[in-house]
């Protein structure tokens, strides 16, 4: 059964008594009390902006496979981290940028803006004659990709009714499984027969159909500002500044990261005393000591994310040179978990589970935190290699539900002229996390010999590096990303909103 199955209109009945009030476009448009994502009032808009997310998908697959060639056909192997770390940092500077100009004038500028750089910055990279500008050309992508999916999530929260939002989140996640399956293949291919730069120049003629699709439905429904009425805000000249400091310290302390010098330890202390201050500015208020309701849901998606990711990362190194698997196998050991991740957010979409939104989020956390676990069981010889496919199909079942319920709680406890800011927050919780837990998890697994591990593998191949066994490198970084997610099991527990009256309910981000 599709994500994006009609509901039946019985269903809709019983839970339309608790949605939010719609926003004035909404009711303008006509798209109040509608049955699905998939009716007349919503069906542009749904498949435009679902378009939007399998480009994105798609584009995060493929140009992850023909990067190692492009660095090297440009002479910039040394350079090739900065290649990711180019895109996170300047994605958070949009993220905050996105969230205040989704605030103050709706989401249609932002999100064409941030289409446009997405797409420029492919094109710069894919026409790059030198290493720099190819870097240069993913930062301007990033810059993209953080006004664009900041805008989407306010988006749903101006013209989906709140029974509509959980659907068009597992629709979300169900775009993720096409492009994980076909993305790699369909890039190696290319890469191949007509070179990496068709992977970059080729993706930009892609966007004409989904703006095109979703930008009239936008205009149409979530256009404006959240009061027509009252006098536009001023930009925050403060939450500039700090999304400046954030994206500035994380690039110091990722550089820092790279070059693993005496003098390293400049940047890095420069980078954090940027990123602390930044942050705590930028994330809701309470969000490091699991306030009840929104500071919870911040902090729970971060968790979530950067323990699960940080521990997948090591899973196809762990299986290629400690149980000698090819490296197709091993990748194939996570195939499964895209389907299960979709699984697990049409499951929380579902109208029945509404009312027990909290408890499946602690169920998710439950099963994602026993999967990371798990997983170095293999590390025993005895254990036969696929209980990491088996786990990790559990796993993502799990963050289906827990990352598509945290954006479907975070918009209804969101105030409308605040879902932008939330929603920047909210994902600057989670791509930090990511780096911050990934950045630990390196340095564990390098400081007991798992450098020797990748160096083997780089030199000699699979087999060779099964005699260059270092169990204990991957147990460092397993076990404590399995120990984070198990707080996130009693930060689940604390999503409900406080039982205070008015907008105190809510908390200001």
């Amino acid at each position: 059964m599709s994500a994006l199955e009609p509901r039946d209109a019985d269903a809709d009945t019983e839970i339309e008594t608790d949605a939010v009030a719609p926003q004035p476009a909404a009711v303008a448009s006509g798209v109040v009390g509608g049955g699905s994502v998939l009716d007349r009032a919503h069906r542009a808009l749904s498949i435009g902006i679902v378009s939007v997310v399998l480009l994105i998908a798609f584009e995060a697959t493929a140009v992850g496979t023909a990067m190692p060639v492009a660095a090297r056909e440009l002479n910039g192997v040394p350079l090739y981290a900065f290649a990711f770390s180019a895109y996170f940092t300047t994605s958070l500077f949009g993220m905050v940028l996105s969230g205040q100009w989704s605030d103050r004038g709706g989401p249609l500028g932002p999100l064409t803006v941030g289409m446009s750089c997405f797409a420029a910055g492919l094109l710069l990279s894919g026409t790059a004659g030198a290493m720099w500008l190819f870097v240069l050309g993913r930062g301007v992508q990033g810059l993209g990709g953080g006004l664009v999916i900041v805008a989407l999530y306010v988006v749903i929260g101006r013209a989906y009714e709140e029974h509509l939002r959980p659907s068009i989140m597992a629709a979300f996640a169900a775009s993720w499984v096409v492009p994980s399956v076909v993305g790699p293949l369909a890039s190696g291919t290319i890469t191949e027969h007509l070179g990496w730069r068709w992977v970059f120049v080729g993706i930009p003629a892609l966007v004409v159909f989904p703006l095109a699709l979703a930008l009239p439905a936008i205009r149409r429904t979530a256009s404006g500002p959240t009061d027509p009425g009252a006098p536009v805000a001023p930009w925050d000249r403060r939450r500039i500044r700090l999304a400046l400091a954030i994206s500035s310290g994380a690039a110091l302390l990722q550089y820092a990261g790279q070059e693993l010098r005496w003098l390293s330890l400049l940047p890095a202390a420069l980078g954090a005393a940027l990123l602390v201050p930044a942050v705590r500015g930028l994330l809701p208020r309470g969000t490091y000591r699991a306030a009840r309701g929104l500071p919870s849901v911040v902090l729970l998606r971060g968790v979530a994310a950067g323990s699960f990711i940080a521990a997948e990362s090591f899973v196809p190194l762990m299986l290629v040179t400690q149980r000698g698997l090819s490296p197709t196998l091993a990748g194939l050991s996570l195939a499964v978990g895209g389907l299960t991740w979709a699984l697990g957010s049409w499951v929380q979409s579902r109208p029945r589970t509404e009312p027990y939104r909290e408890r499946l989020v602690v169920v998710g956390m439950v099963l994602v935190a026993a999967s990371v676990a798990a997983a170095p069981s293999v590390l025993i010889p005895g254990v036969p290699a696929w209980t990491v496919a088996v786990a990790w199909a559990f796993g993502c079942f799990g963050m289906g539900m827990v990352i598509a319920s945290t954006s479907v709680l975070l918009l209804k406890l969101s105030a409308p002229e605040e879902a932008g800011a939330n929603s920047a927050a909210l994902q600057i919780s989670d791509g930090l996390s990511n780096v911050l837990l990934l950045a630990a998890g390196g340095a564990a697994f390098a400081a007991l010999g798992g450098g020797a591990v990748g160096h083997a593998v780089t030199e000699a191949g699979a087999a060779a590096a099964t005699g260059a066994s270092h169990p204990a490198a991957f147990a460092a970084v397993f076990l404590p990303m399995a120990g984070v997610a198990a707080i996130g099991c009693w930060v689940a527990t604390r999503l409900g909103a406080r039982t205070d009256t008015g907008a105190g309910a809510r908390q200001e981000a």
